[in-house]
């Protein structure tokens, strides 16, 4: 009790201080902004991110060929793309159709392409994780996202939809930061600053038990692992890294 009250009190404390974010929220002002803005900062906080999760990416993508369709080829969707960061771990003459739902994130996408040619994009979808209709059932061998499930709507429903654009056979390959643990430090920190978080990190969530619905999505196989990700903020360590098969 003494714990949640202290949360609560903290919280408060913390959404004082962003009152004029909140205000520039509440005026419409905010969010054009952020999604101006966002991009450049991501650009440069992702670089970082990848820098100290080069291992774990690598490792992560180490079987993507595994899933190659019987031809050979391998066609990727990668939801929630960004500045294109993951392009230099995906294997040489791989398809790969983007997502992301800011458009601003396009220009970034170029660049990383001019420095990874042994790559193809397809195309660069603008929607939603959780409606992307464009992409046809069946259609793709590999889905990816790397901390992206914390901020889109609806996990459930992207869940949906990553099952539906995947061939049979195929896998859902994920890097997402979580929840931390019950009564851990992390998890106390987490809960006083998750009301603030999305609004200044374009709708991330810092305490969002991504390992559950991913769990209950209805992938024949499932491998994940909880893992303390070597980065330097506290909050976003807690992480999960696996991949799920259709």
């Amino acid at each position: 009790m003494e714990a949640s009250c202290l949360v609560v009190l903290l919280r408060l404390c913390v959404q004082i201080l962003a009152l004029p974010a909140y205000l520039l929220w509440y005026l419409g002002i905010w969010d054009p902004i952020c999604k101006k803005v966002f991009p450049h900062v991501l650009a440069v906080l992702s670089s970082i991110y990848s820098k100290r999760m080069y291992d774990k990416k690598k490792e992560m993508f180490s079987n993507l060929k595994d899933f190659s369709s019987p031809t050979g080829a391998l066609t990727l969707l990668e939801i929630g793309t960004g500045t294109g960061t993951n392009f230099q771990f995906y294997p040489a003459g791989c398809k790969i159709i983007c997502n992301d739902v800011n458009p601003n994130f396009q220009k970034f996408i170029d660049k990383s392409l001019a420095e990874n040619p042994h790559v193809q994009v397809e195309g660069f979808l603008v929607a939603p994780a959780e409606d992307m209709h464009q992409v046809p059932a069946a259609s793709v061998d590999v889905v990816v996202s790397t901390v992206v499930l914390c901020s889109v709507k609806s996990q459930e429903q992207v869940m949906k939809e990553v099952l539906r654009v995947l061939r049979p056979g195929g896998a859902y390959f994920f890097l997402e930061h979580v929840a931390g643990a019950p009564s851990s430090w992390s998890l106390f920190w987490q809960q006083i600053y998750d009301p603030i978080w999305k609004y200044l990190f374009d709708g991330c969530h810092l305490t969002r038990e991504t390992w559950k619905n991913l769990e209950k999505a209805g992938f024949s196989e499932l491998k994940l692992r909880h893992i303390l990700a070597p980065l330097i903020f506290n909050l976003i360590k807690p992480h999960i890294i696996g991949y799920a098969v259709k």
